[in-house]
């Protein structure tokens, strides 16, 4: 919270219950979407049909992109950040909407509690959106795992023949915070109960059709990209795709709606396109492209966010995403704290809102090095920051000169606590730099036709700063593989932690010349990228030792704990 107001509520609850929402049609009317075209998910919920895309209106349109610094374990505040300067954009008389990505149950019931903005600056309505919502992950879910029960279904019907996969990599998921089920056993019990099989389970943000849902351009796109999901090898080491399975159609099928952006609005009614959630950290981390497209047909402006620091967000938001769909983000905001500041300055995670100048100092090249990378990219970068009532003015104007230096534009967001009009001071520089400085012509980490050993090398080096990539013979010899298959010129998506610039958490702030090593590589040929899996990240989150799930209860027809 700002030391320079104060809220009559508590929570974020509180407040997205204290909104008086308006009728989803008349948010849709607002942005010029037909009210009888919208397909409605009760009073203030809605999927908007594709044919609302006008690809004219997305190349006058104003993109704006959203990331942070490092954050910290309870986030910087980048969802609140994008959401507050949709409403100050709008708040100074300018048509603008946000594009967002859906929660996770996982998280929500795992760690976080909701993840749909917070304060006076929230997407709604809040509960809905961090449980079921439009059913979006429950169709991802089940188009996934109907594609193991058909695998699954084919080994067993062609065992002992040589139409038999020789190996098999496609795993269920279940968008739940599941360590046991990372590695399981299927089929046991008998032959009728089909093939005993090593098999497993990740989270349904890590999901492929997660990523490639969020990457199609229309509904023939999302065909043929779940026709190329490799399923797995023959015995020839030729990949097996879901067109070999012959069922792509009726998974399409399953996803006809799920492919549709979500509409909803904010705290302050403005329009929100909230729309599929892969994570950042082991996936694109970005929401769909036709969501963001949806919104950019709609408005003026659309302000976007990709997941965790610039290092993995927005390297993949600009590398695939941009790459792939022809996106260009006229801007970029950085989102940044004390407190996270403070902590790559070696303060202790219970210390970090204390007043600490050297600390705070100590912390600020990891700032630097996002606002370098974002320049690098030729991006136009503004740096948000959320103040909080145990900041300091010493502290807030050090960073304010530390920006000036690096010659990036320095704003105070003070939306969690004033909506639109505490971020009316961001919208209008956000909105001189797009007209006065706008972000240049796209500088890519890569070039499509290096090698993958070389995409890899020069993300680790260029965005990370590591002075060596190591490959495990794993690795190694899919490096080879993929790229024998034809897969060479597919971008790269990092897995990694989130909380340092390596692959190794415990190295805060700016690390340099550290190794990074690539123990896998995953294929990804639907969604059109290769996973690099770095360091122990793992694509099935655990649960911590007093989940969010036992604060959330049904307290008089009312959800408590979604915040």
């Amino acid at each position: 919270m700002s030391e320079t107001s104060s809220t009559p509520f508590s929570s974020d609850i509180e407040i997205s219950r204290a909104t008086v929402l308006k009728p989803i049609s008349e948010i849709a009317k607002n942005v010029g979407i037909n009210a009888d075209d919208i397909i409605p998910y009760g009073k203030y919920k809605a999927k908007v049909p594709l044919s609302y895309l006008n690809e004219d209106k997305i190349s006058k349109s104003n993109l704006i992109l959203v990331t942070a610094i490092t954050p910290n374990k309870a986030g910087v505040g980048k969802t609140v950040t994008s959401v507050a300067l949709s409403l100050g954009l709008n708040h100074i008389g300018k048509k603008a909407a946000v594009a967002l990505r859906e929660p996770s149950l996982g998280p929500c019931f795992g760690m976080k509690g909701g993840a749909a903005g917070g304060g006076y600056s929230q997407v709604l309505p809040m509960e809905d959106i961090n449980l079921h919502f439009t059913g979006d992950f429950h169709a991802i879910t089940s188009a996934n795992n109907m594609i193991s029960a058909l695998l699954d279904n084919y080994q067993f019907q062609n065992r002992n023949t040589e139409k038999a996969l020789a190996r098999i990599v496609w795993r269920r998921v279940l968008d739940v915070n599941d360590r046991s089920l990372r590695n399981v056993v299927t089929g046991l019990g008998g032959t009728a109960n089909g093939l005993p099989t090593e098999s497993g389970f990740d989270i349904t943000p890590a999901s492929e059709i997660m990523a490639l849902l969020c990457l199609a351009t229309s509904i023939e796109d999302l065909q043929a990209r779940i026709e190329r999901i490799v399923l797995g090898y023959r015995k020839d080491k030729s990949p097996f795709t879901v067109k070999d399975l012959d069922v792509a159609e009726a998974i399409t099928v399953l996803l006809r709606e799920a492919i549709m952006p979500n509409m909803v609005q904010t705290t302050e009614n403005t329009t929100a396109f909230v729309h599929g959630g892969p994570f950042a950290n082991i996936a694109h981390g970005c929401n769909s492209v036709l969501a963001t497209k949806m919104a950019l047909s709609c408005t003026d402006y659309v302000v976007t966010e990709s997941g965790f620091g610039s290092d993995l967000g927005a390297e993949k938001f600009l590398d695939i995403k941009c790459r792939l769909s022809g996106l260009r983000p006229k801007a970029t905001v950085i989102v940044a704290t004390t407190a996270a500041l403070k902590l790559h300055g070696g303060v202790p995670a219970a210390d970090i809102t204390k007043p600490n100048m050297e600390a705070l100092e100590a912390g600020a090249p990891n700032l630097q090095r996002h606002i370098q990378n974002m320049k690098g990219f030729g991006q136009s970068v503004v740096v948000s920051f959320n103040r909080f009532k145990h900041d300091t003015d010493e502290e807030v104007n050090f960073l304010a000169e530390y920006c000036k230096k690096e010659g990036v534009v320095f704003a105070i967001n003070n939306g969690f606590l004033k909506g639109g009009e505490g971020a009316a001071d961001l919208a209008r520089k956000v909105v001189d730099a797009i007209e006065n400085n706008p972000s240049q012509e796209m500088n890519f980490t890569y070039d499509s036709s290096d090698p993958i050993r070389t995409k890899i090398e020069k993300i680790a080096t260029k965005i990370y700063r590591a002075g060596e990539v190591t490959f495990s013979p794993v690795a190694a010899r899919k490096l080879k593989q993929y790229e024998d298959m034809g897969w060479g010129e597919l971008p790269v998506c990092v897995a990694k932690t989130q909380y340092s610039f390596s692959d190794d958490e415990k190295k805060i702030c700016a690390p340099v010349g550290f190794t990074i090593n690539i123990r896998d590589l995953v294929i990804n040929a639907g969604a059109g990228f290769i996973v690099a899996v770095a360091g122990d990240i793992m694509r099935m989150p655990g649960l911590p030792k007093e989940p969010q799930a036992m604060r959330i209860k049904l307290v008089g027809g009312e959800i408590e704990g979604l915040s």
